[in-house]
């Protein structure tokens, strides 16, 4: 770099790194960095650049182009709406064991009244809640079931599956009823409520099977099968 000659002197120059790194210092000096967009905006910029060129590369390679891509997001749309229609909303695990009943004891009568009055209403969840603890209730009134604290849905109906055998599965299903809309964010309907009011009717009118009676009868077929 050359810089104009002060009288018949020879130029004055300066090697090619210290110049650079001079004009680097003079370029970074606040005063030309004003209208500059801040960093937030670069940001914001680079990304709907990347979103544009994304776009650009997506819609070229589409038979259709532009529209095509958009036909084609359509239908994924179209799609994404049917299968949730006719799936429901996505079944989750449930997240807790919590006891089915609270602090507050009630008959089962009661709880029936209860599930009843919010079934009116068109709450099928609490209808569902209320129904199941009417039906493990009824299952401790009827000395089918000891009364015990703390106990969970799942535990009551393998634990009355025990005596009431040909309503086992029956009972597996209410009680997971009870945990998907207690716990696992499921909503009930209508059909939910409406099939374990008819367990809980049909348990009413089954006897159970005692296990003495169990024991008596292998007896007698070992006896039997002796003779």
């Amino acid at each position: 770099m050359g810089l104009p000659r002060s009288g018949d002197g020879p130029p004055v120059t300066i090697p090619r790194d210290p110049a650079r790194e001079a004009a680097e210092r003079e370029l970074s000096k606040r005063m030309y960095h004003e209208n500059d967009p801040s960093l937030l905006q670069r940001a914001l910029d680079a990304f709907w650049n990347w979103v544009d060129d994304l776009f650009s590369a997506a819609s070229s390679a589409t038979p259709g182009g532009t529209l095509g891509l958009l036909v084609i997001a359509l239908a994924a749309v179209a799609l994404i709406g049917a299968l949730w229609w006719r799936l429901g909303t996505p079944r989750r695990a449930p997240t807790s064991a919590a006891p089915l009943f609270d602090d507050r004891p009630r008959s089962a009568a009661e709880h029936r009244a209860a599930a009843e009055s919010h079934a009116a209403q068109g709450h099928w969840n609490q209808a569902v809640q209320e129904r199941m603890r009417a039906v493990v209730r009824s299952l401790e009134e009827r000395a089918l079931l000891d009364p015990r604290p703390g106990r969970t849905a799942d535990e009551a109906a393998a634990e009355a599956g025990r005596t009431l055998p040909s309503h086992t599965d029956r009972l597996r299903t209410a009680a997971r009823d009870f945990d998907d809309v207690t716990y696992g964010g499921r909503a009930a309907t209508a059909q939910t409520y409406d099939r374990l009011t008819e367990l809980d009717r049909d348990l009413e009118r089954t006897k159970p099977v005692l296990a003495s009676s169990t024991q008596s009868t292998a007896h007698s077929t070992r006896q039997g099968a002796a003779e």
